[in-house]
């Protein structure tokens, strides 16, 4: 079969070769709802023609001239089945994070002159309707749950006439691969949200350079829960799509764990911080173990620290750890399912222990490093040991150039780096240039192969001394500990550097009950109490030794709180939103440079 064109020739391809299987699955009244190939192809063409009888299309082909949809929703068949028809008649899928504040949605629907507008619920319908009267574009709202007083998509399918498909066929025949597949807004945390134009060529040339590193097929089954409005989640589950996976979308967070259980996938995609959650818990449970359990535990986790998939270790060490795998490890893989062939993270800097446990464990974790811009993928760790190295982000993949500049900043050069910043030239200007694009990042090649991650340029501070300061090489280290949950290094302008501390709440209260402290103190209690700082003060001392002077903590404060994505503090991608964690910390930062 030839090369494909567009993200959308994987129907056709589908069609051809497994018209009959489940590719895309969701929970429907309780019950998981599988859509085969041949059923996801039929509500694409309908939606399709019922998208071009509302008058949306891609008129002049140019980018001005194509119809921009807009999407606030969770992860959701009917997610991929618009994106898919869009893409099919030319005109441009925007989409929104269902967390996006207000001023930032209008901007959004302002700035790409949306015509239509869908979304999940009635919650993300309040949203729109509050900036409706400011959005002067915008021609109509459908919704895919059934709301009152809203249209419902599924009115589309029946909308599309006989000369609305002939034009589909016509229109979709007409798409090169070098034509606009999406405008995707950066979260903010920089200023105003920019919209990154990928085109399919951007996309395409990341998913077919992906795909072989990946150990999925047909017949393979993925749970998707990381947001599709993220180019990670959405690129992957093109991945998918041109694999023949079927992909199952988790109901929620909070039901991943009996999601992962009724599903069983070979693999799924996250951020670091939920892999850190999933620990913490693990963690927890260890804590309230007794005798021979409790001691059994920490020696299988001793063996997984231990583990490097590139120096294999003595008969010994390889034989414990079998066994490790054997009596405490097939608890960890019965909870993530029990099929796990792989789980690849991305998006933030994942501990790098947690990495050696896990991997030991028999849990392989791929970390792998991109950008919005870069469609996203730059490196990833691949299952061969000989291109896996812990610590690292991997080697580049295929058809990508990387190279340092002077400054240590990471360039990137290929077919994925975007086509630029919509209606945003200077932007543009100042971060690509002669092909090259300027990611922001700070790194090194480590055997000229593997690239590693050293800290984000516009997060380095200096401090009153003049002496500059990396915050996530200390972060990384400080979250290692088992007792704190989220950090921020703080001390931009300031004598010393410091630290907001967000404790592993789980595991801080079993502490504090075999200190004979009860388990009824609150979060506020617990960060107050001299017993709990003092316990801290020896986490953070342990973590100084790893650094320079100027780099240690010299003080730092216990948050009672966690941060969150809702809550603000974080961006979608569950990387930290340190101006606006600033702002709400205040008295915090003043407290630790009183």
């Amino acid at each position: 079969m030839s090369q494909p064109q567009r993200l959308y020739d994987c129907l056709e391809r589908l069609l051809k070769e497994a018209p009959n299987d489940a590719l895309l699955a969701a929970k429907e009244g309780g019950v998981w709802r599988e859509y085969t190939v041949r059923e996801v192809v039929d509500i694409v063409d309908k939606l399709s023609a019922g998208l071009l009888a509302l008058g949306v299309s891609a008129n002049d082909m140019s980018i001005e001239g194509r119809d921009k949809v807009a999407i606030l929703s969770k992860n959701r068949p009917e997610w991929v089945f618009l994106d898919l028809a869009v893409q099919k008649i030319g005109a441009v899928l925007v989409p929104v994070y269902p967390t996006v504040i207000v001023s930032d949605l209008e901007f959004v629907l302002n700035d790409a002159q949306v015509k239509l507008v869908f979304v999940n619920d009635a919650d993300l319908l309040q949203k729109v309707a509050a900036v409706q009267d400011r959005t002067p574009s915008l021609q109509g709202t459908y919704s895919f749950e059934k709301i009152e007083g809203c249209h419902h998509w599924s009115e589309l399918l029946t909308a599309g006439k006989q000369e609305h498909f002939q034009q589909l066929t016509t229109l979709s025949g007409k798409i090169t691969t070098e034509d606009l597949f999406t405008i995707i807004y950066t979260s903010g945390t920089t200023g105003t949200p920019k919209g990154v134009m990928l085109s399919h060529r951007n996309v395409l040339s990341n998913v077919l350079s992906t795909l072989p590193y990946l150990p999925v097929g047909r017949g393979s089954k993925t749970l998707s829960f990381l947001p599709l409005n993220h180019i990670f989640e959405r690129m992957i589950t093109f991945v998918y799509l041109f694999a023949g996976v079927t992909t199952y979308y988790a109901e929620s967070l909070e039901t991943l764990g009996d999601n992962l259980k009724e599903v069983k996938p070979h693999m799924f995609t996250t951020v670091p911080r939920l892999l850190e959650k999933v620990y913490e818990k693990i963690m927890a449970k260890a804590a309230t173990l007794k005798g021979a359990q409790k001691a059994l535990f920490f020696w299988a986790l001793r063996l997984g620290e231990r583990y490097d998939v590139q120096k294999p270790g003595s008969p010994l060490y390889q034989l414990q750890l079998a066994l490790a795998r054997k009596i405490i490890f097939s608890k960890w893989r019965d909870g993530l399912g029990g099929n796990l062939k792989c789980i690849v993270t991305g998006a933030a800097a994942c501990q790098v222990k947690m990495i050696r446990i896990f991997t030991g464990a028999g849990i392989p974790i791929l970390e792998g490093y991109g950008q919005t811009e870069a469609s996203p993928v730059i490196t990833v760790n691949r299952m061969e040991p000989e291109n896996r190295f812990f610590g690292t982000v991997g080697p580049v993949i295929t058809g990508v150039e990387v190279k340092i500049a002077e400054d240590g900043e990471i360039l990137c050069k290929g077919p994925n780096v975007m086509m630029g910043y919509y209606k945003r030239e200077d932007a543009t200007a100042e971060t690509i240039k002669d092909g090259w694009l300027y990611t922001g990042d700070i790194g090194t090649l480590v055997d000229g192969k593997f690239l590693k991650i050293t800290d984000r340029k516009k997060e380095i501070f200096k401090t009153s001394g003049g002496k500059f300061v990396a915050p996530q090489p200390i972060e990384n280290r400080m979250v290692e500990s088992p007792f704190i949950g989220q950090v921020m290094v703080v001390g931009s302008g300031e004598k010393f550097t410091g630290a907001l501390i967000v404790p592993a709440f789980a595991q801080l209260k079993e502490w504090a009950k075999a200190q004979g402290m009860g388990d009824a103190l609150t979060n506020e209690e617990l960060v107050a109490h001299p017993a709990v700082v003092a316990h801290y003060r020896e986490i953070v001392a342990t973590c100084n030794q790893h650094f320079n002077n100027v780099e240690q903590v010299k003080k730092f404060e216990l948050l009672p709180f966690e941060w969150t994505v809702d809550g603000g503090e974080l961006a979608p991608k569950m990387s930290l939103k340190r101006k606006v964690i600033m702002e709400k910390c205040d008295k915090w930062v003043k407290a630790i440079y009183e």
